[in-house]
């Protein structure tokens, strides 16, 4: 009898682990409005940036984004479409897939802690880390017009990501573009930066300069 249930035990335990990875792999999957979205237009183009004057947008951009398969062949295009929609921007130095209509884990981070400072995507990027030290400085966006302000970011991250290929990658990134991470990954979150001060007023930080600009950018 013992033997029995341990038996069922472990059926039902396998099954529930098969509910699970099937769930996982089906929270993955691209929805046809999401495909059609992607594919809309030239493939080599760059794909229209969301803005929060428009209220049907806006309210994609303060809706949480799901994970994204790195193998799927519309995560590869989606990831060219919007390198392309942050090029067309006169300064941008990120994006996320909200900020194009794709409620998706995908970004694009200017590397400014690397040599030349070349434009990165990240697949599913999670910020595992983060530093209780605090940096103080500027940022704007690219869909939210005519906004800029002063915002406290931590000073260094740990991020945990994929690429096209499903391999994942852990680093650390301090200073400027670990702010760029936190910005675009806010926005993974439905997390706009007007929102943000709000819910700032209240905070206290300790403001730390690590900013290599010293002008406002948008992202």
């Amino acid at each position: 009898m013992a033997i029995f249930v341990y038996i069922l035990s472990k059926m039902k335990n396998l099954s529930l682990f098969f509910i699970l990875f099937i769930g996982f792999i089906n929270a993955q999957k691209l929805t046809s409005q999401e495909i059609s979205i992607i594919n809309q237009g030239d493939v080599n183009s760059a794909l229209p940036i969301y803005q929060t004057t428009d209220e049907n947008q806006h309210k994609t951009l303060l809706s949480l984004s799901t994970e994204i398969d790195p193998l799927d062949k519309n995560t590869a295009i989606l990831v060219k479409r919007m390198k392309e929609s942050l090029l067309s921007t006169d300064g941008g130095v990120g994006i996320a897939a909200p900020q194009v209509g794709i409620n998706r884990k995908l970004i694009w981070v200017q590397r400014f802690d690397k040599q030349g400072e070349p434009l990165e995507y990240f697949i599913n990027p999670v910020i595992v880390w983060r530093s209780e030290l605090q940096n103080l400085g500027p940022e704007g966006d690219l869909s939210i017009p005519e906004f800029r302000d002063q915002f406290y970011r931590s000073k260094v991250i740990q991020l945990e990501y994929v690429d096209l290929k499903g391999q994942k990658y852990s680093e650390i990134v301090e200073g400027f573009t670990a702010v760029i991470f936190q910005h675009e990954i806010d926005h993974l979150f439905g997390i706009l930066i007007s929102d943000k001060k709000e819910k700032e007023k209240n905070d206290s930080y300790q403001p730390v300069d690590a900013f290599k600009k010293s002008d406002s950018v948008t992202r």
